[in-house]
């Protein structure tokens, strides 16, 4: 199970992410071919080794063509990315990282996130920033994303605004939840995309177990008192028992016996959203003989507070349940295979050197039957046959 961790000592921006991301191995063809799948140009992303404080990094700049590019609000930045032809995973990630900065800048600003407005180089910069960042993400094969508390800097930075505390205004927005810290630099460490992106996209914490494979360097644009850099480390999860994967994590419960059973469905929502890696419902017989429901949330350590917070706010539980634990996981890999509705996906779980189960990507599978208006059952089909074929072995029809 890849595994990639944001170390963010001197902050982050977009480009520094991006640049991280290269650096340590993701494939800027692999980008590239993503974003020309959007449909605007006028933009060139230029790379260049520097020098910081001693330490290579990779340095990424957005140039854009300033007067080719239009306003654009983020309705129609979502608009853009919901019709284009990304990869699924690139496309959700995307809209989900676009939809967080939205929700932030409206709030800020008193408008509705759909009325956020981008200014002209700025909305290309983002775009292309968090969009490259989540196809560099995927050329890594990453499977679960963290990083460090996050240095935000003090002081103030000059904004279209005028003068603004460090750190701005929509960057404090985001890192409700996120653990943060400022080591007395006078400069703003923390830009509203990095921040969006790590907030959306990351649990936080120390570094977590696991086999380094790569690391990468990704240059800031200022000179300061420290490397202005942010490290990419790749690896994967340290094995647990038999050779098997091992992640630690928290299960927070809460049996629940006065809450309208259509919510459920919307308190699942806001917790996958938030970061969940699994939620489910079970019906349990409480004291006095009632009916109940457990609701149980399985959650990365550095997601806790925002599960916490989504429980109390979306249900009428007064009590939670934590208990820590550790899940255990086949190592896994992707292939990909063509089927006459397009290519997609398969994840391959292996133990001991045996294929013990391969299963179709969902999100991939979905993306197909849209497109051609093809039952999913036939897609999945399609796909599992596909992969057969490939003599790797059979597909089983549950991870």
């Amino acid at each position: 199970m890849a595994v990639v961790y944001f170390d963010c000592f001197a902050g982050a921006s977009g480009d520094m992410l991006l640049a991280a991301l290269l650096d340590a191995g993701a494939e800027l063809p692999a980008v590239l071919a993503e974003l020309k799948k959007l449909p605007f140009e006028g933009y060139e992303i230029k790379t260049a080794r520097v020098l910081k404080r001693g330490i290579s990094a990779l340095d990424v700049t957005v140039e854009v063509e300033e007067k080719s590019q239009p306003h654009r609000h983020f309705s129609e930045i979502e608009r853009m990315l919901r019709e284009s032809c990304l990869s699924p995973r690139v496309r959700e990630m995307s809209i989900a990282v676009f939809t967080r900065l939205a929700q932030a800048e409206g709030k800020i600003h008193g408008r509705p996130p759909e009325k956020v407005h981008f200014h002209e180089v700025g909305a290309v910069d983002s775009i292309v920033d968090i969009v490259g960042i989540a196809a560099a993400l995927e050329s890594l094969g990453a499977d679960a994303i963290h990083s460090s508390p996050l240095h935000v800097g003090t002081g103030f930075v000059q904004c279209a605004h005028g003068l603004l505390p460090v750190p701005a205004p929509a960057t404090l927005e985001l890192l409700q939840g996120v653990p943060v810290y400022s080591r007395g630099i006078e400069a703003e460490l923390l830009t509203p995309t990095g921040a969006a992106v790590l907030a959306t996209l990351a649990a936080f914490g120390p570094l977590p177990s696991m086999r380094i494979l790569k690391s990468g360097y990704g240059a800031g644009k200022k000179e300061l008192p420290i490397a202005n850099i942010l490290r990419a480390v790749v690896g994967e999860l340290s094995s647990g028992p038999a050779g098997l994967l091992r992640e630690d994590t928290v299960v927070l419960e809460a049996n629940i016996d006065d809450l309208n059973p259509e919510i459920y469905g919307y308190v699942m929502e806001r917790l996958f959203a938030a970061g969940a890696l699994d939620v489910y419902l079970s019906p349990i017989q409480m004291k006095k003989n009632r009916p109940a429901t457990l609701l149980r949330v399985l959650t990365p350590p550095g997601k806790e507070k925002e599960m916490l917070s989504v429980i109390f706010r979306e249900t009428t539980t007064l009590g939670i349940r934590r208990l820590e634990a550790q899940k255990l996981m086949l190592q896994r890999r992707h292939t990909t295979v063509a089927t006459r509705f397009g290519s997609a996906r398969v994840k391959v779980g292996e133990w001991e050197g045996e294929i013990i189960n391969a299963v179709p990507e969902y999100e991939d599978c979905l993306a197909l039957a849209r497109k051609h208006g093809a039952p999913l059952k036939e897609i999945y089909q399609a796909v599992s046959e596909a992969y057969r074929c490939q003599g790797d072995g059979a597909v089983s029809g549950k991870e």
